[in-house]
């Protein structure tokens, strides 16, 4: 078998772009083009390619094996030698490290950035890194001397609040499923109707049911669309409306973050007729001392019942001593707290944008599983903390802590 190559792929051999951008959905044969390319691209001498993935346990028992099994149906493999996370081209010393961005010891961006000579870095299935400072980070390390600089980015498209759509799509007005440049990216995108004649007639036929059962899941997975909601969302009844048409009672939720995550404050009312959670977003900021947190509360809700994380105690009182009315909640654990909120139709306001976003991306860790992949969580907490509290406490009267 010697699959042909997609002749969308050819601009990667002749461009002079920093950024390439390949999307596409299963079968698309992306990841076989990238590995013909940085096959090829090794034969000069001088590259250094540093191939990443967010997670990658044991390069020699994943990646490195899929790796020369592609480059095995190129009748190349006799010039390459590996070891346990490096394939090395003999004939011109060039070479590709494999790393994963997160392993078992921590995150080591730090350790990455600081690798001497690379000048192609390739992150594969892009969309699980989450975290845009951490691409930054690695990207303005790449800067060598005398020999084109690339940064390959190849990814199953996710949803639009994925910041890889907003950096390299939204921002600068490319739709999705572009092929070709602008300024310094190259965008590359397939299906599998460019790869057809290197895939099986059952996976084909697999396509074609998925296409006819499912045609949102066959535009996403297999035509590589973006999707506005994940999916495997959490609270998937959700809508836009007015905040607390009825002129119900309200309190507030509050997570603490700092340096990374946010500090969050929304206010809640609960409807239980109509079962109903109203919410408002008042604040989504990081890096917020505690005197100016408190400052843009009372601004914001004056003395209203804020419920708030128990695991800052120390926060809560430096809060309460700034005239703040906040207090912690018993948080009992988070499947409880998330199940009581899915009884309920949750309504956000317009301009509660990162509450929407969380809510979009807010998914479960496995199919069929109740546990929550820890991020996109930050204001959702905070509203968990308000219902349980007052799911739990029905006849509290007016909401101030004596």
């Amino acid at each position: 078998m010697n699959p042909k190559l997609n002749k969308k792929y050819s601009v990667l051999f002749s461009s002079d772009c920093r950024y390439y951008i390949i999307t596409g959905g299963r079968g698309s044969g992306k990841s076989f083009a990238a590995t013909v390319f940085l096959t090829l691209l090794t034969m000069t001498k001088g590259v250094r390619i540093l191939f990443t993935r967010y997670t990658m346990v044991s390069a020699h028992l994943s990646i490195i094996p899929e790796f020369l099994e592609k480059i095995g149906l190129l009748n190349y493999t006799s010039i390459f030698s590996i070891n346990k996370s490096e394939v090395v081209n003999q004939s011109s010393k060039s070479d590709i490290l494999f790393r994963g961005i997160k392993t078992s010891s921590g995150n080591q961006t730090a350790s990455l950035k600081s690798l001497q000579g690379i000048s192609c870095w390739v992150l594969d299935e892009a969309e699980e890194l989450i975290d845009e400072n951490i691409f930054d980070t690695i990207d303005l390390s790449i800067r060598e001397k005398n020999i084109q600089n690339r940064i390959i980015l190849i990814l199953n498209p996710t949803t639009k609040e994925h910041w890889i759509y907003k950096k390299f799509f939204e921002s600068k007005g490319i739709e999705a499923g572009y092929n070709g440049i602008k300024d310094d990216v190259c965008y590359i995108h397939s299906t599998y109707l460019d790869n057809k004649q290197n895939l099986s007639d059952s996976f084909l036929q697999r396509i074609y049911r998925l296409k006819n059962n499912n045609p949102n899941k066959y535009l996403h997975k297999i035509m590589g669309g973006w999707l506005d909601r994940q999916d495997g969302v959490v609270f998937d009844n959700w809508t836009i409306g007015e905040f607390n048409p009825d002129g119900l009672q309200t309190s507030c939720g509050m997570d603490f973050g700092f340096s990374i995550d946010p500090d969050s404050l929304t206010e809640v009312a609960i409807d239980k007729k109509k079962m109903k959670i109203y919410i408002k977003e008042h604040i989504y900021r990081n890096g917020l001392k505690s005197h100016e947190l408190a400052k843009i509360i009372l601004d914001k809700v004056e003395n209203k019942l804020i419920i708030a994380d128990s695991a800052e105690p120390r926060l809560i009182e430096d809060l309460r001593y700034l005239g703040v009315n906040i207090k912690p909640v018993k948080k009992g654990t988070i499947e409880s707290g998330v199940t009581r909120m899915q009884d309920y139709q949750l309504v956000v306001t317009a301009e509660s944008t990162n509450i929407a976003k969380e809510l979009n991306n807010y998914v479960y860790a496995d199919k069929g599983s109740k546990l929550y992949v820890d991020n996109y969580n930050h204001a959702i907490d905070g509203i968990r903390y308000n219902v349980i509290y007052h799911l739990d406490n029905p006849n509290l009267g007016k909401y101030y802590v004596q």
